[in-house]
C-alpha cells in the first residue's frame, strides 16, 4: 500500500481441480479423484452454499458459474467505469479509487508516476462481492477476503477469492424489483431521509470564518440551503497535494471562533451545519496520546503503534476490532465532540488504508479484516448517532464500503471524482457508481458537485460546475464541494452566472421535494433506491440493459445528464411500455425508440412518464 493505493500480485503454487463428489445428504465431500483424500466439503442449503476447508495448505478459491451468452450482471459494490459487469474482470478491494482511472490518459500517468495513485477501471472506495444477472438471480460471496469476479467468458462467470469462503449466497425472483428488495433486506436498509435534507442544497465551504459570510451571499442570490458543510472545521495543514485538514478531530478555535454560537443561530434558521471526521488521529494531534495511552491503536509487528503516512503527516489506525477502542470513539470523539457539539452530519471519510501488515486485537489478519473495515467505520458512526437518539436526524456519509456497509450508513457519496467531463473519472462515473450500488441496497447516493480532484493543471470550468449541479438536483441530496486545491477552481459563488443557475437547480430540487419523500419512504420500506436503472421498471425492454449514463429517478422520471463538454443536444433512449413527456417542451414520446432533445445549459434531459402520479408536479418545472 502507497496512500491508499494498492499494489496485488499472486503467484499459484498449484490449482488443483476437485473433480470428484461424494455426497452423503446434503453434504459433498470435494477431492482431486476417486480414493484420494476430500479437501473441501460442501453443505448444500436452500439458499446458499456452505464451505469448510479440509485441507489446512489451502488459500484459494475459485468457483465457475454457468452464464447464457447473452447475460448480463450489475453490482459488485460501487463501480465507476462499467455497470454491465459483463465481459471484464473485477477485482474486489477497497482502496483508493485512483486519478483519471484511465491507463492511456495524461492525467492517470502523471499520477501513476507521482504517487502510483493512477487507478484503473475496477478501483473503487466500494466493493462489494455480489452481483445481480439479468436471469433474474443474484449471488453473494461470504467473505471479507481479497475477490475476484470474472465475467469475460461466454458461458461461466468465474469467482476467485484468497480464502475459502464461508458460503455463497443465492437469491432468485420473478422479477427484478422483488431481487433489489430481497438484497436490501439481506443487507440492511436505511432509514428515510431527514426532512432538514429537503430545504436545499448542503454548502460545502472550507474558508474558516469567511464561509458565514459567504453562505449569507448565496442565500442572498435565491440559493435554498439545507445545510452548511464546513470540512475545515477541524483547522488545516498544508502539503503538496493541497490544503488537507487537520485530523485531530475537535472545533478549531482560530479558524472558526465562536463556532457553538454560530451553530445555534444557524439552527435558529433552519440550517444544520455538517462537519468532517475519519477513523485515524493524526500524531501531532491532542487525541493521539490519550488513544495510545489507552492501547486504542492497531501495532505494528513489534507490538509498537503502527504509524501511516497519509501524504506528507503521520497517524495512528484506531483499532475498530477492540470493542474499547470503538465505543471511546463513537462516544468521546463523535458523541461528545461533533454531536453534543453541536453537528447534525458530516463526511466519514476514509475507510479503505488498513495497512494489511498492523497486528489487531481480534487477532485476524489484516489482509482479512482490510476489506471489513469500512462496514466497521460505518457501525461506529451509526453507534455515536444512536446513542443520542439521532437516527433519522443526523446524516452522515461516506465513500468506503463493503458488505454490510448499508445497515450502518444512511448515505453514500461517490468518491474524489476529477474536476472534468472525463469518462472514466469524471462526471458520468457518478451516474454509474449510483446505479451499482443502489441495485445492492445502498438507497441514497450524491456526490461532490464540481467533482473534487485537480492536479496537474487540471481545473473546473464553469460549464462542468453548471452541468453537475443540474445532475444533482435529480440526486436524493445536493452538496457542493470547493475541492482539493478551491483557490485554483471556480466556486459557486465566484460567478454570477453559474450562482444563478446554482440557485436555479437548488429551487428545482426543493419543488420535487414532495416526490423524493416519498421514495425516501418506499427505500426505507422497500429497500428501493432513489436513483434506478432502466431495467428495473422496464425490465422486459433488453435495450435497458447496459444503459448507464441515464437513471430512473423513482419510477416516474428519467434524467439523462449531459456528461460531454460543449454538448447541447443529447440522444437519450426511452424505455418501451410507457409514453415519456420531455419536461422542457412538454412535447410527448413513444416508449421504446431514441429520442435527441435539445440540452442546453439549465435544461437537462429529463422525462416524465405520461400516467405519472406526481404529472403536475413535474409539469410545473417547464416554467422554473
Amino acid at each position: 500500500m502507497y496512500r491508499g493505493n494498492f499494489e496485488v500480485e499472486d503467484y499459484i503454487v498449484e490449482r488443483s481441480a476437485l473433480r470428484h463428489a461424494d455426497v452423503d445428504g446434503n453434504v459433498i465431500s470435494l477431492s482431486e479423484a476417486e480414493g484420494r483424500a476430500p479437501r473441501l466439503e460442501l453443505t448444500v442449503s436452500e439458499t446458499a452454499l456452505h464451505f469448510r476447508s479440509l485441507d489446512e495448505t489451502i488459500n484459494r478459491f475459485w468457483i465457475r458459474i454457468h452464464a447464457d451468452n447473452d447475460e448480463h450482471v450489475w453490482g459488485g459494490g460501487e463501480q465507476m467505469s462499467y455497470f454491465d459487469m459483463r465481459g471484464r474482470r473485477f477485482p474486489l478491494w477497497t482502496s483508493e479509487p485512483g486519478v483519471g482511472r484511465d491507463k492511456t490518459s495524461e492525467i492517470t500517468f502523471k499520477s501513476d508516476l507521482k504517487d502510483k495513485a493512477g487507478g484503473d477501471y475496477y478501483n473503487t472506495n466500494y466493493p462489494q462481492p455480489t452481483y445481480i444477472s439479468s436471469a433474474r438471480y443474484a449471488l453473494h460471496v461470504e467473505t471479507t477476503a481479497y475477490s475476484v469476479f470474472d465475467f469475460r467468458r461466454k458461458t461461466f462467470h468465474e469467482i476467485e477469492t484468497w480464502a475459502v469462503p464461508e458460503r455463497i449466497e443465492l437469491f432468485a425472483a420473478p422479477n427484478f424489483v422483488e431481487l433489489v428488495e430481497a438484497l436490501s433486506l439481506r443487507f440492511g436498509r436505511q432509514p428515510e431521509l431527514p426532512d432538514w435534507v429537503y430545504k436545499g442544497a448542503i454548502i460545502g465551504l472550507k474558508d474558516g470564518v469567511n464561509s458565514f459570510e459567504r453562505l449569507e451571499k448565496m442565500r442572498n442570490a435565491g440559493v435554498q440551503v439545507s445545510g452548511l458543510w464546513c470540512e475545515d472545521w477541524v483547522g488545516l495543514r498544508q502539503t503538496s497535494f493541497g490544503s488537507r485538514l487537520f485530523w485531530d478531530w475537535q472545533a478549531n478555535d482560530e479558524r472558526y471562533p465562536d463556532l457553538r454560537e454560530r451553530i445555534a443561530e444557524l439552527n435558529g434558521e433552519g440550517i444544520r451545519f455538517l462537519g468532517y471526521v475519519n477513523p485515524y488521529l493524526c500524531v501531532d494531534g491532542s487525541l493521539f496520546p490519550e488513544a495510545e495511552a489507552a492501547g486504542y491503536f492497531a501495532k505494528d509487528q513489534l507490538g509498537r503503534t503502527a504509524i501511516v503516512d497519509f501524504g506528507e503527516f503521520d497517524c495512528g489506525v484506531v483499532d475498530f476490532t477492540n470493542r474499547q477502542a470503538a465505543d471511546w470513539f463513537a462516544e468521546e470523539v463523535i458523541g461528545r465532540r461533533m454531536l453534543d457539539f453541536g453537528l447534525t452530519g458530516w463526511m466519514a471519510d476514509f475507510g479503505e488504508y488498513l495497512p494489511i501488515d498492523v497486528e489487531l486485537s481480534n487477532g485476524i489478519d489484516a489482509k482479512l479484516m482490510h476489506n471489513a473495515w469500512p462496514t466497521l467505520w460505518a457501525e461506529v458512526n451509526a453507534k455515536a448517532i444512536a446513542s443520542r437518539g439521532k437516527t433519522g436526524e443526523a446524516l452522515f456519509f461516506m465513500r468506503a464500503g463493503f458488505t454490510g456497509v448499508q445497515k450502518h450508513c444512511p448515505l453514500l457519496w461517490g468518491g474524489d471524482q476529477s474536476v472534468d467531463f472525463s469518462r472514466h473519472d469524471g462526471l458520468v462515473t457518478v451516474m454509474c457508481a449510483a446505479l451499482s450500488s443502489g441495485v445492492l441496497g445502498n438507497a441514497y447516493h450524491h456526490s461532490d458537485i464540481g467533482g473534487y480532484t485537480s492536479l496537474f493543471g487540471n481545473v473546473r470550468t464553469p460549464e462542468l460546475l453548471m452541468r453537475w449541479a443540474e445532475m444533482a438536483a435529480f440526486t436524493p441530496v445536493m452538496r457542493s464541494h470547493e475541492g482539493n486545491r478551491p483557490r485554483d477552481n471556480i466556486q459557486i459563488d465566484q460567478d454570477p452566472e453559474v450562482l444563478d443557475h446554482f440557485a436555479r437547480m437548488t429551487r428545482i430540487y426543493v419543488h420535487l421535494a414532495p416526490y423524493l419523500k416519498t421514495l425516501s419512504k418506499e427505500a426505507a420500506a422497500r429497500g428501493l433506491p432513489v436513483q434506478r436503472p432502466l431495467f428495473l421498471h422496464h425490465e422486459h425492454d433488453p435495450k435497458t440493459y447496459a444503459i448507464q449514463d441515464a437513471y430512473l429517478y423513482g419510477s416516474e422520471l428519467l434524467v439523462a445528464p449531459v456528461w460531454h463538454a460543449a454538448q447541447e443536444v443529447r440522444s437519450v433512449y426511452l424505455p418501451g411500455g410507457a409514453d415519456w413527456v420531455h419536461v422542457w417542451s412538454g412535447v410527448e414520446y413513444t416508449g421504446g425508440e431514441e429520442v435527441t432533445v435539445a440540452s442546453p445549459i439549465g435544461c437537462p434531459p429529463v422525462f416524465y412518464r405520461s400516467d405519472a402520479a406526481f404529472a403536475e408536479t413535474f409539469k410545473a418545472l417547464k416554467g422554473m
